[in-house]
């Protein structure tokens, strides 16, 4: 039986039980907003990585997986952090971007390299580089 007492209708804004868990960022990987961008990209500490994303983007959906094998490989180095373009447009808006999913690496509060779309592995892992010293 279903209970839709439990579902938000609002379709934006729903997110299933077991999509609300993946949603749940581990110690590795972060969730950023318009809010605390800011803080947790610009003024980090630490070169960190964006991936910005929306629920309805399959390509993102394809990014992820590496994307977070790349957090649990790199997590001590880079931070890496998520941000869903639906829910928080201002950000993506200031950073022109244009195009769905789109990866951008931040040292020292700039843009140090960018990806738009669906990329392999081991082309967001060569953005590393230009902030990794080897």
């Amino acid at each position: 039986m279903i209970r839709f007492d439990y579902y938000i209708l609002n379709y934006k804004n729903y997110k299933s039980p077991e999509r609300q868990e993946e949603l749940n960022m581990s110690e590795t990987m972060s969730v950023v907003t318009d809010d605390n961008f800011e803080k947790e990209v610009l003024t980090a500490g630490q070169p960190v990585v964006v991936d910005f994303w929306a629920e309805w983007c399959v390509p993102c959906k394809m990014v992820e997986p590496a994307f977070r094998s790349l957090s649990e490989q790199y997590g001590g180095k880079i931070k890496f952090s998520r941000m869903n373009t639906d829910e928080n447009p201002r950000t993506p808006t200031q950073y022109n971007i244009m195009g769905i999913p789109t990866i951008i690496l931040f040292n020292n509060g700039k843009v140090v390299d960018q990806i738009v779309g669906a990329v392999p592995k081991s082309n967001i892992e060569k953005m590393f580089t230009k902030v990794l010293k080897p």
